[in-house]
């Protein structure tokens, strides 16, 4: 595995300067920031999460008002009241994404929010208190006790917060591969732990979030 010197050189020499490298680098929210996210915006950006799965992100984001109108601004407390009975007429809405796996999500959802709350106070406590050196073991129990938060969905709901974590795309998968780190997409907890690691080591030597690591490594990868 190779430093990150030798990453942060790569993408100098791609981006021509550290001004240009800097202006591509996403910044992650302070703990405080977190920790003041309400839960129905969490909620709601699960949600977000959950329907851009698969479709175009515009496409979602442009009927979103609707979705805050029929899910009661994704207060949790109200959302979990809602019956089967009441998500299936939301399928006759022609403003939603008719998806009726993906409608039935949100009030299961709301239900681990609840669930969070009252074990540590609220999902921005969760996140904002969670260590990102550990960051794959909150993929696991976002991914555990939510539902539809498999594969890149967890990971990518943390980002939308603005929790520092890295997401492994497929440049990132390819370049953590060429790094000789992985072998085949991480999908075991050790092949988890040894991408945690990774990312840790190049953390300790560069004093830069895991998010910001992320994008660099996967500018490494030939497009």
């Amino acid at each position: 595995m190779k430093d990150y010197k030798w990453l942060h050189e790569f993408c100098l020499n791609r981006f021509g300067s550290e001004q240009a490298l800097e202006a591509l680098l996403p910044q992650p929210r302070p703990a405080d920031e977190l920790r003041a996210l309400s839960d129905d915006r969490c909620l709601s950006l699960l949600a977000l999460r959950v329907f851009r799965a698969g479709l175009k992100h515009s496409l979602v984001d442009a009927k979103w008002p609707a979705f805050e109108e029929v899910f009661f601004g994704f207060d949790p407390d109200k959302v979990v009241l809602m019956s089967s009975e009441h998500i299936e007429r939301l399928m006759q809405d022609s403003r939603l994404i008719r998806h009726l796996g993906k409608l039935k999500s949100v009030p299961r959802n709301a239900q681990m929010i609840l669930d969070v709350r009252a074990e540590y106070g609220s999902m921005g406590a969760l996140v904002a208190d969670w260590p990102a050196t550990e960051i794959v073991a909150l993929w696991r129990l976002l991914a555990k006790r939510g539902n539809q938060l498999g594969g890149l969905s967890a990971p990518r709901y943390l980002r939308m917060l603005g929790k520092d974590t890295f997401v492994p795309t497929n440049d990132v998968l390819a370049a953590l591969k060429a790094q000789g780190v992985v072998d085949k997409p991480p999908s075991s907890q050790r092949d988890l732990a040894a991408v945690q690691a990774a990312f840790n080591h190049w953390q300790t030597e560069s004093g830069r979030p895991l998010c910001q690591l992320s994008v660099m490594l996967a500018h490494t990868v030939n497009h």
